[in-house]
This record gives C-alpha cells, structure tokens and sequence, in this order.
C-alpha cells in the first residue's frame, strides 16, 4: 500500500489514530466498523508505526502518535497484563503464549523504530528492550521457542511438528515455524544460536523437516508447505528472506522461486492458503519486484528473487521501472544491482529510492 497507495495511507494513518480515540487503543482486526480482537499481538500498531516512518503521518502531532503507540502496547487485555507482569506470557496462564508474546514483541520493535524516527529515544530504549522478550521462551539446547511457565520451566511435551489450538503454545504453526517471527531482532536471534552458521543451518533444516503436521484440530491454515516452512499463512511469510539477511541470497533465491512455482496458480485453488485480506497475493506481487520488506517500521526492502523482465510500479514520484538482464530459470541469481544506472551494492534498497522513481536493474546470473 505504500508503495502503489501513497494517496490514502495518510487516510489510513488518520482512520487508524481515529479508532484509537473511539476504543482506547490502535485496531486488531476490524469487520464492518467493530473491533473482533481475532488476532494475536498489535497487528494496527505495526502498520501505524510504518506508515509513520514513511511520512504517512496525517498531521498528528509526536504526542499523540506516540501516545497511540504507547497506550495500545499498555492495554492490560489479550495477555498484555501477563507480559507486563511477568516479561512473558506464562503458558500456564494463557493459551498459545508463545505466539501471542512474540507477536507483541514484533510490535514493540515497530513502536521503537518509529519512537526512534519521531526523535523520542527515551521511548525508542524502553520498547526495543522489551521486544526482546521472546528471549524468554528460547531452548538453547532443542533450539527452539518453547512456552514456559510461571516457575521458568518449559512446558511438556515438545514436538516441533504438532500444532491444536487447544493445548499449543502457537497459533496456526508449529515450534518450526515459530523460531523465525523474530524480524524486529534478527541479530537478536542470530546471538541465541551462537553463530551465524549455526542459525543458517537451523533455517536449512525448516526447510527438511518432515512436511506434515502433527496433532487433532490442527489449524488448516497451516498449508503450503515445504518441510516445515509454511506459505500458506503468514507468520513465516517474512522467514525466506532471512537467507538474504544472513549473507546467502541465492538461498533465498532458491526458496522464492520454488514458491513461485509450486505455491501459486491461475486456478479456483490457486493459492497454498489463508488469503487474509490479499496478504498472499502481496506477498507474490511485492517479492516478485526482487525485494521485501522484512523488519517492522524499518523502511528498507531485502533483495530476493526478481520475477519478471521488467516491471513498472507507479510510485509517488513517478514511474519505478525494475528490470532483471538475462533472467531465467537457470539465471536466477542477482549477480549485481544499479540503481539509476550506477553500481549499488547494498542488499537492500530503501523506501525513500524506490518512491522518487527512477530504475533499479538487477543483472542476473548462474
């Protein structure tokens, strides 16, 4: 939306600060004007504080953005009154503690990102500190996010590949796909592994563990799968792209294209899963540009897996034409990147160039 929607995202900013207003905090999930709360975490925060480092601010003053941010990340509901107790959310007290907690802290790095933009450090230190705390649910020895209990101790049985919403400490996912929501703290994550080679060859493993889930009742939206990686819903949409981030963009290339393939078709059943609202099919549109935005509120997009010739986005500031020299299966590897005709060598390209328009041309290769 805020690349080929900038027109209404101040609207959106003001329609999001407006329910703040009306209900005392940013939306969940909203249906037909009323709030259903149906979704783990601060999703309406998130998107709020994007826009907001993205200059989508509708004229709100620094106060009452960062208030909004604030008061909705305090709401003592939801499980937000046993994270602010505890650190975490307990699993002895709160059903799929894990997931609920990791969403809030995903949350909380997005508030302080645009804490940080809006120039408030104070409240920027405060919420990057506490989106840390899936820290809490790490098992440094199975290497895995497990749920804990008041006393510290995991919760009984463990197994990475079972999932009912009745006893799980995730929602819709696995243990599997559950170590990866972790896009505010990336570096973060790496530190609990011990190494970055440690944690690729945790990520290659998503990838070969067994695909079927096990467990009564487990959520159908966990579909779309390759090993353990999970297209069809969205708390591993982001997970590919960590291969970019972690150094091996070919790996990256790899996955994406293999989804592509395998997870998307021009058919009554053309999708791996959940639609939700068109975040599968942004998912396909946007990483077949050649990039995503992983990290919440930090507006840079991380090379992957460019999907055509050429595309043209209309941008803010005109026409932002990507094009990918030479791609084909076999060349399905970013061998170099100009941006307006010169050498760029960031593996990433940020909000602020691709707005103003211009060319980004990726020259592909073996």
């Amino acid at each position: 939306m805020t690349l080929i929607h900038a027109d209404r995202c101040n609207d959106i900013t003001a329609t999001f600060y407006n329910i703040y207003k009306e209900q005392g905090d940013l939306p969940v999930w909203h249906l037909m004007g009323n709030e259903t709360d149906c979704m783990v975490g601060n999703p309406g925060l998130v998107a709020f504080a994007d826009n907001i480092v993205k200059g989508f601010q509708a004229g709100l003053t620094k106060e009452q953005m960062i208030e909004a941010m604030t008061k909705t990340a305090t709401m003592p509901d939801r499980g937000q009154d046993l994270r602010m107790e505890y650190g975490f959310i307990p699993a002895d007290l709160y059903r799929e503690s894990v997931a609920n907690d990791m969403e809030y802290a995903v949350a909380d790095g997005a508030l302080a990102n645009a804490a940080a933009f809006l120039g408030d450090e104070a409240t920027a230190a405060v919420y990057r500190e506490r989106s840390h705390s899936y820290r809490h649910f790490w098992d440094p020895e199975l290497q895995f996010m497990r749920g804990r209990k008041v006393d510290g101790s995991f919760t009984e049985p463990f197994d990475p590949i079972y999932s009912r919403h009745e006893t799980s400490d995730y929602t819709e996912g696995t243990g599997w796909q559950y170590i990866w929501l972790v896009p505010q703290d990336v570096q973060g994550l790496q530190d609990l592994f011990g190494s970055r080679e440690a944690m690729l060859t945790k990520l290659d493993g998503l990838f070969e563990a067994p695909d079927h889930i096990e467990g009564e009742n487990a959520s159908p939206d966990i579909s779309g799968l390759i090993g353990q990686y999970a297209h069809g819903n969205e708390p591993g949409h982001h997970t590919l792209y960590l291969y970019s981030m972690l150094g091996e963009p070919d790996k990256a290339a790899d996955r994406i294209r293999q989804v592509y393939k395998e997870m998307y078709f021009n058919d009554v059943e053309g999708l791996a899963g959940n639609e939700d609202v068109g975040q599968m099919s942004a998912w396909y549109v946007l990483s077949s540009f050649g990039f995503y935005q992983v990290e919440p509120a930090c507006p840079r997009f991380w090379f992957g897996a460019p999907n055509f010739e050429k595309v043209v986005v209309k941008v803010a500031g005109g026409d932002f034409t990507i094009t990918a020299k030479g791609l084909s299966e076999e060349n399905r590897y970013i061998r170099g990147v100009k941006l307006n005709g010169e050498p760029y060598d960031l593996p990433y390209i940020e909000y602020k160039d691709i707005v103003k328009g211009g060319t980004l041309e990726f020259i592909m290769g073996k």
